[in-house]
């Protein structure tokens, strides 16, 4: 009799568990392939950038007009912060899933009119007046992004597996950028660098309209996160989120701007000013530059799982830490090998770097996460993290850049690199350990 009630327990048991896997397997699907959309739209900017200077801005220095893109690129950066206050109170008031549907939509309708926007020879100034718009728009919408996916993953995930979980949003973001850099260079390599620069270039962002009505489908037939829905049943959710996690959540804002430097600054570093940097300062051609950057962000995106999995298993702390000693040691001599001129060499200096973003990308999703109470984690995370990507991650490019034009170091960029690799290794020196920890209510 015991053995015959023992066994529907157990087949309960596993039906239910087998439910649950199946369950995160669809939100961790269709929030990353969102992400995919919105990352593969508005990295595509970064990876370009040389021949939107070209194509948008008059001059006759490629290092000038390379220079205007760059700032064109930051530029969309200006708006995250606010995209970040808009989207980020919205997740907190009325849900996750409903604003992560409309911001894939909004950011995949931007990138698809910079598809058909006309050049400087067609319309003069107001060519690169209709980019900065285009921008603009793309960059307030990738302001509810990352921190409303993040949010989304971290209140679904098992306590114990939530940095393997969380990390997937970063797997997914860099292998947008591979498809995008992928792309690039199939399309350079087929059509030719000539029709890529005046015609190949606008593919890849017409590309975005279907892949937008992909992610947003996806999105629409999510439900809300169990940790958000519990909260507004419980009274637990903020009427006014901002105001509440500025006031009582301080704290948590201080830490997440800390971690989210070198996250910042490493990222743009290695997806936007690299490419230009290889061809423009190193004389690479495109077509090797595109290879180097294909190859690079793609183990990255490879590397993240793992690391994830190892913030589970030995906290996010050890990992944060390895990644930001690593930009602090090795950012200089790594440039130093790109600068030999051989492409091996160059292939694997971008390994080594694309290591140490990925250790830290491993376990930092989860541990900013961890950082907010549900009933402001999507606006808390949404201030901290677009504050910070737009002061420091924004300007990456165009600083890198500009350091090299003023010093004429090549390497100047480097300095940049450690001196925010060495601030976030402080701020996670003195966070606390929150890996395996329930979500704060």
């Amino acid at each position: 009799m015991a053995q015959s009630i023992q066994r529907p327990v157990t087949e309960v048991a596993m039906q239910e568990e087998a439910h649950e896997a199946r369950r995160l397997r669809k939100v961790l699907l269709a929030t990353g392939v969102g992400h995919f959309v919105e990352w593969f739209d508005f990295g595509l900017y970064g990876t370009l950038a040389a021949i939107i200077g070209m194509q948008f801005f008059q001059s006759s220095s490629p290092a000038a007009a390379l220079l205007s893109s760059f700032a064109v690129f930051g530029a969309g950066f200006v708006m995250r912060p606010l995209g970040g206050l808009w989207f980020g109170s919205l997740g907190d008031r009325i849900g996750r899933q409903k604003v992560l549907a409309n911001v894939i939509l909004l950011t995949s309708g931007a990138t698809f009119v910079m598809g058909l926007l006309p050049t400087w020879q067609q319309v003069g100034l107001l060519a690169p007046a209709l980019l900065v718009i285009t921008r603009l728009v793309q960059g307030f919408a990738a302001g509810g992004e990352t921190s409303g996916a993040t949010t989304y993953l971290a209140e679904f995930a098992p306590a114990r597996r939530r940095g393997y979980f969380t990390c997937w949003i970063d797997n997914f973001g860099f292998m947008a950028f591979v498809a995008g850099s992928g792309l690039v260079f199939l399309l350079t390599a087929s059509l030719g660098e000539t029709a890529m620069n005046e015609w190949g270039w606008r593919i890849p962002f017409l590309i975005a309209g279907p892949l937008g009505i992909v992610g947003l489908y996806l999105r629409t037939r999510l439900e809300d996160s169990p940790e958000f829905t519990a909260a507004v049943r419980a009274g637990k959710t903020a009427q006014t989120p901002l105001r509440t996690a500025v006031t009582s959540a301080w704290r948590a804002l201080l830490f997440c701007v800390g971690f989210v430097v070198i996250k910042a600054v490493g990222h743009w570093t290695l997806q936007t000013f690299m490419p230009g940097y290889l061809s423009t300062e190193l004389h690479f051609s495109k077509l090797d530059s595109y290879a180097i950057i294909t190859l690079g962000l793609f183990a990255i995106a490879v590397m993240v799982p793992f690391m994830g999995y190892l913030s589970d298993r030995f906290g996010r702390k050890p990992l944060m830490l390895a990644g930001c000693g690593g930009f602090i040691l090795f950012t200089w001599p790594a440039m130093m090998v790109m600068a030999q001129g051989d492409m091996l060499s160059a292939m694997l200096a971008m390994l080594v770097l694309g290591a140490f973003i990925a250790a830290f990308d491993g376990a930092c999703s989860a541990a900013m996460a961890e950082l907010f109470p549900t009933g402001v984690r999507y606006g808390g995370m949404s201030i901290a993290y677009n504050f910070a990507v737009a002061f420091f991650g924004g300007i990456t490019p165009w600083f890198s850049a500009y350091l090299i034009t003023t010093t004429g170091n090549p390497f100047s960029p480097a300095f940049y690199v450690m001196g925010a690799a060495l601030v976030t290794f402080l701020t996670v020196m003195r966070a606390k350990e929150t890996a395996g920890q329930p979500l704060r209510r």
